[in-house]
């Protein structure tokens, strides 16, 4: 399996890009907004990417971090959520807005990537909502990538330098969560909570009050 791609950009088509790796062309499927991260003809770049393997087809769809490729991988698991359509989300909202639209089980903001019905999207949020922390958690950390993936990447000192970072995030939300989920919480109301309360430079111990209070039985 290719799980990670570095090379220098060939071309560019409405929803795709040529990577160039050592000679080789790898036409790697992005969302809206990958695409308009991506740096210009002929500069470096690093994707994380995800291989489709059908009968008749062989597509490979580019992330810039590693949160956004598994919310794809979980997306896709979804009934009537093809690549297609996790793109659409993911380029709608982006791999946080994805996990705090989940883990709220927002599934109106789910509803407004184009393709995505609001049956759809409500699936997505009740099926995905436990499995948020997780995601949420890979992104508090360095997250690697799978032992069983191909690395792909281009001689050039200049590719690795460019590689894509993953946004800043608190890594008190990674901890928050675990504290919560180890005083007996549903993953997915944990995950909820911490989201509603979290901000970029909250301590954990605020997080973890605060989502208390959000979790606590109310009359």
């Amino acid at each position: 399996m290719i799980g990670k791609i570095s090379g220098r950009i060939d071309y560019r088509g409405t929803d795709h890009v040529l990577i160039d790796v050592r000679g080789v062309g790898y036409v790697v499927y992005v969302s809206d907004r990958v695409m308009a991260s991506l740096p210009g003809n002929g500069e470096a770049v690093a994707l994380y990417t995800d291989l489709l393997v059908r009968e008749d087809i062989l597509q490979l769809f580019g992330f810039t971090t590693l949160v956004e490729k598994e919310w794809h991988r979980l997306l896709t698991s979804v009934q009537g959520i093809g690549a297609k359509a996790s793109l659409s989300i993911l380029g709608a909202l982006g791999a946080e807005g994805v996990s705090k639209a989940i883990a709220l089980g927002d599934w109106n903001a789910l509803a407004k990537a184009k393709g995505v019905g609001p049956k759809t999207a409500q699936r997505v949020a009740n099926e995905l909502k436990d499995k948020a922390p997780a995601v949420m958690a890979m992104g508090g950390g360095a997250a690697a990538v799978p032992d069983d993936d191909t690395v792909i990447e281009a001689d050039a000192p200049a590719a690795r330098r460019k590689t894509p970072s993953a946004p800043r995030q608190n890594p008190a939300q990674a901890e928050a969560l675990s504290a919560l989920v180890n005083l007996g919480y549903a993953p997915g109301d944990a995950a909820g909570a911490v989201m509603e309360v979290i901000t970029p430079d909250m301590p954990t111990g605020e997080v973890i009050r605060a989502a208390l209070k959000l979790l606590a039985p109310k009359g």
